[in-house]
């Protein structure tokens, strides 16, 4: 299968401020490694989720993936930033917890996941220490989008790279979509090459290390896995095919990259109108009710992500909406299963677990 790259954002003129930017990230960087700035570990494993690029590479999935494996072996809590939040400091998810106290993609998690600590500090440092006074604190702490937050020395770092995106070709903010040079990749213990559209042979991964310039980092391959649809407001499980058969579809969405969705809904129908906002976009009044007479006047389905799902839990929506719109729920899966189970027991052993 051809190899596709999508880079549309590259911007060449803006390269002097981005030579600027990646100048000021080596300092940071440099300050962090000659420990001028502090740098702290834990008694307890913290496994940290980053990546080195602005926008989506599937961290949320991956976060979720290490619950399923982690949780029936350790007590684990998942700290993140919490981006976009309304609320300031420390706070662990409660029952009354909204998306405005958390976060979009941890109140995502703590709904998927009823039994599992969810908090958010934008000082890591100090969320963990927060963890650990709980009266029952966590024994492994998953770091959210961490990869940056030099604070905390992890004691596993997993770094996602868009396949379709590869950070070889990109370039630094403002120019490209990087967050800092290529060489961050050196910190990383593990690094996953996400939303590949097929499974990657050895040869291809190795001439995507070569590319990355890995060298004693582990690689693997992962791909997108849909769930069924479920209905945004009693959470039925139904097919796609069938629901969607004969009806147009409108993608409704605010997210980095919706194009992998798009493309698996188009599998089943190729009619399709997309409602795209900007990442982590907070749905006006207007925005819902031009939805629900274009899903009236078509007699379309509405599809949306969980992350978007969460945002809309606390908004009151049109009638119309609620009736047809349905969640399609994703996961990362690690391809061949020869790689995933070698990645399941690196992952178990470096929290104390042979299997």
């Amino acid at each position: 299968m051809p190899r596709t790259i999508d880079i549309p954002h590259i911007c060449k003129p803006l390269l002097p401020l981005a030579w600027l930017y990646s100048a000021g990230v080596w300092v940071r960087n440099q300050l962090f490694d000659r420990r001028i700035l502090p740098v702290e570990e834990f008694s307890i494993p913290v496994i940290s989720v980053g990546n080195l690029t602005v926008g989506g590479t599937g961290k949320t999935p991956m976060i979720e993936y290490l619950i399923e494996l982690i949780s029936p072996h350790r007590r684990v809590a998942v700290l993140s930033r919490g981006y976009r939040r309304k609320s300031k400091g420390f706070v662990v998810a409660t029952a009354q917890t909204t998306a405005l106290d958390i976060g979009d993609e941890p109140y995502q998690i703590h709904c998927k996941y009823n039994n599992l600590m969810v908090a958010v500090d934008s000082n890591r440092r100090r969320g963990i220490k927060q963890l650990l006074t709980l009266s029952t604190p966590p024994e492994v702490i998953l770091l959210d989008d961490a990869h940056q937050h030099r604070y905390v020395l992890p004691s596993l770092s997993i770094v996602l790279c868009d396949y379709n995106r590869p950070i070889y070709a990109d370039l630094p903010l403002p120019a490209g979509r990087l967050r800092e040079p290529h060489s961050g990749l050196r910190r990383a213990h593990i690094v996953v090459l996400t939303k590949t559209p097929h499974a990657l042979t050895q040869q291809e991964i190795a001439e995507e290390a070569k590319l990355l310039h890995i060298s004693h980092q582990e690689l693997y391959a992962a791909h997108i896995e849909y769930q069924q649809l479920h209905h945004i407001t009693d959470a039925s499980r139904h097919d796609i095919a069938s629901t969607i058969a004969h009806r147009p579809v409108i993608l409704f969405t605010g997210i980095a990259n919706p194009m992998p969705m798009m493309q698996y809904i188009e599998r089943y129908t190729s009619h399709i109108t997309c409602m795209t906002y900007p990442d982590h976009h907070d749905f006006s009044t207007n925005e819902l009710n031009e939805l629900s007479q274009r899903a009236q006047r078509e007699d379309a389905v509405i599809i949306t992500t969980e992350k978007d799902a969460a945002r809309l839990n606390h908004i009151k929506l049109p009638e119309e909406v609620a009736k047809h719109c349905y969640i399609l729920p994703m996961k990362t899966a690690i391809q061949p299963t020869s790689q995933a189970i070698d990645f399941d027991n690196l992952i178990l052993q470096k929290i104390g677990i042979n299997q």
